[in-house]
């Protein structure tokens, strides 16, 4: 799987973990202490996200932060 993929399946994955929990981007981004077009750019892949942000998003949405790599890899579904 080339990069561009693993950011798409990565912002995919937070969207449907945040999407699950009722979660806006704006509430996620708040939570998150990140602004809501970062978390946006996330979500469409379109950011090569830091290990700060991944410990960031996943204590925002309350799971482990493997769970956000869970699916980045592919296989792991």
């Amino acid at each position: 799987m080339d990069d561009r993929a693993v950011l798409v399946k990565f912002g995919l994955r937070v969207r449907g973990l945040r999407e699950a929990r009722g979660l806006s981007q704006e509430s996620l981004a708040e939570l998150s202490v990140l602004h809501r077009t970062y978390v946006g750019s996330v979500e469409r892949g379109e950011r090569n996200i830091s290990l700060v942000n991944i410990h960031r998003l996943a204590r925002a949405l309350n799971v482990a932060p493997a769970e956000l790599l869970k699916d980045s890899e592919g296989g792991d579904e």
